[in-house]
């Protein structure tokens, strides 16, 4: 069985974000970057699994980006995975595009089960699993906080509003991970040496033959403020209105 793991290359939320003077994006020089971390939840998973199965399991995860993604693949491989694609591609892409390319990954691939993390944190938009599905028509399951292989397919238990909902969906599908999956591991020493030697394969994106059809438009970014206007009221009636009048729903 072959379980592919798209991952994506963000910025370290821990550090300051500060944003372009133009407004159209973010700075990073010198801002540390890090695998998407419910993308590096999907990565623990689909190890684990390779792990506990019976039958012999590659574990392959696949970024689409600029060089400067290299490392984070890297990481993966250090992580333990079997292999690591780069799809080379300087484009902004929104999650729609994101998803085609996944499509055309998965038709080269033909994996058995795609396991993603369910957003990203940098735009926390939560869809190209779901667009990955859709474009596919394979069914999908979408955050999951416990996978289980079941004669029918694959049992799992996503995390809802409302409590946990256990779900059955055959193979091959989609499936996005939540927080409560699992915890990553840590990569050692002598793995992460062991990484640095190991051949990522790229992946040029000219040769699917895509058009990048952008869905989203950014007009201006800017940074929110926790700041904080305490003011004291007399009774519950004063409350109200200022909660009514007053109130800023940032």
């Amino acid at each position: 069985m072959k379980i592919l793991v798209p991952t994506k290359r963000v910025p370290d939320t821990d550090q300051k974000i500060r944003v372009r003077d133009d407004g159209k994006g973010i700075v990073e020089d010198d801002l540390p970057f890090v695998i998407n971390p419910f993308d590096a939840i999907a990565v623990e998973e689909a190890l684990r699994i390779r792990e506990n199965s019976s039958e012999e399991v590659e574990v392959v995860v696949v970024g689409i980006g600029s060089d400067d993604y290299e490392s984070e693949l890297r990481t993966s491989l250090a992580m333990g995975a079997d292999r690591a694609i780069l799809v080379e591609c300087s484009e902004e892409l929104d999650p729609w595009n994101v998803a085609r390319i996944l499509q055309e990954m998965v038709q080269r691939e033909k994996p058995k089960l795609v396991l993603m993390g369910k957003q990203a944190v940098d735009d926390d938009a939560n869809q190209a699993g779901q667009f990955l599905a859709a474009l596919l028509d394979w069914p999908q399951a979408t955050f999951a906080s416990k996978l289980e292989f079941v004669e029918q397919g694959l049992r799992v238990s996503r995390e809802t509003d409302v409590g946990i909902e256990v779900v059955v969906v055959g193979l091959p599908a989609v499936v996005t991970s939540d927080l409560r999956l699992n915890e990553p591991r840590y990569a050692s020493l002598p793995s992460i040496l062991k990484a640095r030697k190991k051949t990522i394969e790229r992946i040029a994106f000219e040769q699917f033959g895509l058009a990048i059809e952008p869905r989203i438009q950014v007009l201006q970014m800017e940074v929110g403020t926790n700041t904080r206007n305490c003011i004291r009221v007399n009774d519950i009636d004063e409350l109200l209105e200022r909660l009514r009048d007053e109130a800023k729903v940032i």
